[in-house]
């Protein structure tokens, strides 16, 4: 069957079209010559029969008297149990066919050869003289030409009818594969960057349409991943230029006060501080890269997330920056499970608190809350008592090198990813993240993930 596989579409749709009406009318064909043999069959038996009535009546009811003869043109012969034919007008090669005896039942015979068909009736008459065997015969010559002539029309119909068919697929086939080439001329087209838009939609609701608006919307989606990662490329050069040039100044400054330890160290831990700064942007841009990866799906029972916050909880104090660090737990089912890791949980942790640290006021306090709700959602809900969020970068606040003016001078986070990589682990655990301002001032983080 490799050979089927070279052929288009439009050709196998033409092959099996004409191979599929060659069969069934090859079998319609049979039928149709079985059923017009077993007529002509039956005409030729009904005849034979006609004619042999009357003598068969003859010899049943006179039987003291010879029977008529024959009229002209009248095959018949009537013939006793002893063999000798009282009435004989058959032919001698017919008459040697015929067999001996008297039957017990009417039969019809067919003799003769290919052109040449007689059909003969031999009907037992029993009288008080003994027993007769009366033979008619009628010749099946029109019969056997009605047959062929129906044969001929036949071939010639079926063969009619295949090219017919196989006009018909081929015909059919390209005007439904039409839509799907100038699909394919487009796609070209928009590969190769020559064009812009979708592919064309049918005016058909058929199953073509249908396939023509998943990839239009495939393309969509490409294209704003395409127009994301090169946003996210820009914005990744830019903010990967500030940390290297000051890290550059830093060693520059470093080689200048070679001869001062106390500038020297300085220096240094300037210089490492820009370095720290570099790693945790390439980190987080590295986890927000595998969020778009296709991995198995994370189960991990409440009660590890309850053990992963107090370890957020406890970096948070032993670094700094805050007039406190406060939580709270009310996670009555431990065993119920959600779609994160722990580690992935104390990234979101870990990043909420250092953003509300960063873009507070001196001594913030933050508080964390980790509640389990009626439905089994987890919700976590960090807040701080600094001055709120901009409102006008809330409804960005989550996007990718973003972030508020006031977060510039932070010097923990400032890359502008640790939002998103906050929103991007909680949508992958089928949930969301939201950022707003608190009535009485600053900034409540929610993060809200559903159970398994």
């Amino acid at each position: 069957m490799r050979w089927l596989r070279r052929l288009s579409v439009r050709a196998r749709i033409t092959t099996g079209s004409v191979l599929v009406g060659a069969v069934v009318l090859t079998l319609i064909a049979l039928v149709l010559h079985v059923e017009v043999r077993q007529a002509t069959l039956e005409t030729d038996r009904s005849l034979a029969a006609g004619d042999a009535a009357p003598f068969v009546s003859d010899v049943r009811n006179n039987p003291d008297e010879p029977p008529d003869q024959p009229a002209e043109g009248v095959l018949v012969g009537i013939r006793s149990s002893s063999g000798a034919w009282i009435v004989d007008t058959l032919p001698e090669d017919l008459r040697r066919s015929l067999p001996d005896g008297v039957p017990a039942t009417t039969t019809t015979l067919r003799l003769g050869d290919g052109r040449r068909q007689t059909t003969v009736v031999g009907t037992p008459v029993e009288n008080d003289g003994g027993r007769f065997v009366v033979w008619a015969a009628h010749d099946g010559r029109a019969g056997h030409e009605t047959v062929e002539r129906v044969d001929r029309s036949l071939v010639v119909g079926t063969l009619l009818a295949l090219v017919a068919s196989g006009l018909a697929a081929w015909l059919l086939s390209t005007v439904a594969l039409r839509p799907v080439t100038r699909m394919r001329r487009t796609a070209e087209a928009l590969s190769g960057g020559d064009a812009t838009g979708h592919l064309p939609v049918g005016p058909s609701e058929d199953e073509l349409a249908d396939l023509a608006r998943t990839l239009n919307a495939f393309i969509d989606r490409q294209r704003e991943n395409a127009v994301r990662e090169r946003r996210m490329v820009s914005d990744a050069s830019h903010e990967l230029r500030t940390p290297l040039a000051a890290l550059t100044a830093r060693l520059e400054l470093a080689h200048r006060s070679s001869g001062d330890a106390v500038a020297l160290e300085r220096e240094l831990a300037a210089a490492e501080s820009d370095a720290a700064r570099l790693t945790a942007l390439a980190e987080t841009m590295l986890e927000l890269s595998r969020l778009d990866e296709t991995q198995p799906t994370p189960s991990t029972p409440a009660a590890a997330l309850v053990t992963e916050l107090m370890g957020s909880v406890d970096r948070a104090r032993a670094l700094g920056g805050a007039g406190g660090v406060d939580f709270t737990v009310d996670v009555p089912d431990g065993d119920e499970r959600y779609a994160v890791t722990p580690a992935a949980f104390g990234r979101i942790v870990d990043n909420l608190v250092a953003n509300a640290i960063a873009a507070g006021a001196p001594a913030v306090e933050v508080r964390i809350e980790l509640a389990q709700r009626a439905d089994r959602a987890l919700d976590l809900v960090v807040c701080d008592d600094g001055p709120g969020v901009p409102e006008d970068f809330l409804p960005r606040a989550f996007d990718r090198f973003t972030r508020a003016d006031g977060a510039r001078r932070a010097v923990l986070g400032g890359g502008g990813l640790g939002l998103a990589l906050v929103r991007g682990i909680a949508a992958r655990a089928g949930g969301d993240a939201t950022l707003a301002n608190a009535p009485e001032g600053g900034a409540v983080a929610t993060v809200r993930l559903p159970a398994r």
